[in-house]
């Protein structure tokens, strides 16, 4: 039974072609297959795997978020024993007992992206969710002119980064008390889920003047609803992989979420621990935003991009 469960997992290796055969082994946990960020994410990793010699093996549910899929890949790694785990957890509290699981294996972890709600960590590298969240939300409730109908599109309950994000966008509607939240429901970070929660938001809502999105993916689900409605909405997301989308005028602004760069750092953490190196407890990116006024520099090849040198960005 324990067998067919850990084949419904898809394991993705991918092993560098400059790595020596005894470099290190890095486990990279993700949550799912379906939403951008994480594939950024794995490219991250693997480019600074890569750069520093060492391998990289992936493991990400079949099941978007799925508990008991990673659960039981942390039971197959654990047994397998790689020399380090980049790891975000599916759910925050609920991945705990895969990280104690770990722990008690002595095979040090860093956290990256979703912080884990306890476990030990060699570092944690992420973004602040809540600086992100507010200035996001801040820069529709001006583009709106500080008055409207708005709405909240959640991501996945249990997870860090939407509760974080959700806490902001909702200082941020504090500050503007002529901005009216009609509804907040959830799409689970999920483009067709959000697409069907904002159908249903339309039916309900005759006048929606902005959407607040917890994510790009959603984001980008919101947009196709209205389109195929023929209504217009100003729409923000979070996670900077709405490039595309804000080239095109379809989406006001996005968080940039550094999702490369956290696989690459998150990576170097790992391989400099390994290695007997510095690595700071937590390394936070700044809470920056991607707008119609910056969006060239961030239209970069995604084969085309390169890890950071790790001294270019933890300053001593």
């Amino acid at each position: 039974m324990k067998m067919k469960t850990l084949a419904s997992l898809i394991t993705i290796a991918l092993l560098s072609p400059l790595a020596h055969a005894d470099g290190e082994k890095i486990a990279v946990f993700t949550k799912n297959l379906t939403n951008p960020l994480f594939a950024e994410i794995r490219a991250g990793a693997d480019n600074a795997a890569k750069q520093m010699n060492a391998t990289t093996q992936h493991y990400v549910p079949t099941k978007p978020d799925s508990i008991p899929e990673q659960m039981s890949a942390i039971e197959d790694v654990v047994v397998k024993k790689p020399d380090a785990i980049v790891f975000i957890p599916v759910d925050s509290k609920a991945m705990v007992a895969g990280v104690n699981k770990i722990n008690a294996a002595n095979i040090p972890v860093v956290n990256i992206n979703d912080r884990a709600a306890g476990g030990k960590f060699v570092s944690f590298v992420g973004v602040n969710d809540y600086d992100l969240g507010l200035e996001t939300a801040r820069f529709l409730l001006k583009n709106l002119g500080g008055k409207g109908n708005v709405v909240i599109i959640e991501g996945v309950k249990g997870a860090s980064t939407n509760q974080d994000r959700i806490r902001g966008f909702k200082k941020a509607l504090e500050e503007n008390p002529n901005v009216k939240l009609l509804a907040s429901q959830t799409g689970n970070y999920q483009r067709n889920q959000a697409l069907s929660v904002m159908e249903n938001l339309m039916q309900s809502f005759p006048q929606i003047d902005g959407v607040l999105a917890a994510n790009d993916a959603m984001a980008t689900g919101v947009i196709e609803a209205l389109a195929a409605a023929n209504r217009k909405a100003l729409v923000i997301g979070v996670n900077g992989t709405g490039i595309d989308e804000i080239k095109q005028g379809k989406l006001l602004a996005t968080g940039d979420y550094k999702g490369f760069q956290q696989g690459c750092l998150g990576t170097m953490a790992a391989i400099r621990h390994l290695r007997k190196l510095p690595v700071p407890a937590e390394l936070m990116f700044p809470p920056n935003l991607i707008t119609q006024a910056n969006v060239q520099s961030f239209l970069v090849p995604k084969d085309k991009m390169v890890c950071p040198k790790w001294e270019d960005v933890v300053k001593k």
